[in-house]
């Protein structure tokens, strides 16, 4: 038997306002609630449909008092086709396999995962994150949650990214990736992967998170058309 929540009798929280990470001189609230273990799939399609997006078993959008540059941006993914850089991207990776496989932490994982972040986070909120705090992140979830593993023929992890799937599409949660292959780009190579498992699947759309248009971290989403805000 199927539970259905109401999303009016939800309960929702907003935070104190912190310093934008994207933006100088803004602040940023976020309003959230938390995944029920029972509703938490079907919870997870209604909020993040509605420009939500996930974090272990919070779901949250943005809530800032002067600023809405935050937005939602989910790919077309069967509108998607491949430009010729992309295609350069798949070439360079034609030796990697991916595997799916359930949301357990490994070891394996979390030494990826903190060469990543020293790398490109340093002193950032996740950068001292330990091995206890990623199993949290990766099995604390109620959704329908899964790791993609990215290896290339020796066997080696090269990338990994943490993704839900929903109703309508896939949402890469958080991605990883071995830093040192900056040639290989690893990030638009798992980006490119998901959008084929999605028209494989027949998966309407491709969710990348929040984009902000002045933010040069995020100028790579925009990059996957067409894509709808």
């Amino acid at each position: 038997m199927t539970r259905h929540f109401d999303p009016h009798k939800l309960q929702f929280y907003i935070t104190m306002p912190a310093p934008c990470p994207y933006l100088e001189d803004q602040w940023e609230r976020k309003i959230f609630t938390a995944l029920d273990p029972l509703d938490g799939p079907h919870l997870n399609n209604y909020l993040t449909q509605s420009g939500f997006r996930r974090s272990q078993n919070v779901i949250y959008r943005p809530a800032c008092e002067t600023c809405k540059a935050c937005r939602s941006l989910r790919v077309c993914a069967q509108d998607f086709a491949l430009g010729k850089s992309f295609k350069r991207v798949l070439a360079r990776n034609k030796d990697i396999t991916r595997e799916i496989v359930e949301n357990y932490a490994t070891q394996e994982q979390y030494a990826l995962l903190s060469k990543y972040l020293n790398s490109r986070h340093h002193g950032g909120g996740m950068s001292d994150i330990d091995f206890e705090q990623y199993e949290m992140m990766v099995e604390d979830c109620a959704s329908i949650t899964e790791i993609f593993e990215y290896r290339d023929q020796n066997g080696k992890l090269l990338a990994c990214c943490i993704t839900d799937t929903l109703q309508d599409g896939l949402s890469m949660v958080y991605s990883f990736f071995d830093i040192a292959l900056t040639r290989r780009s690893l990030g638009s190579f798992m980006i490119l992967d998901h959008l084929k498992l999605c028209q494989y699947s027949g998966f309407e759309f491709l969710y990348l998170g929040y984009w902000v248009e002045n933010s040069q971290k995020m100028q790579y989403k925009s990059r996957y058309k067409p894509y709808e805000i």
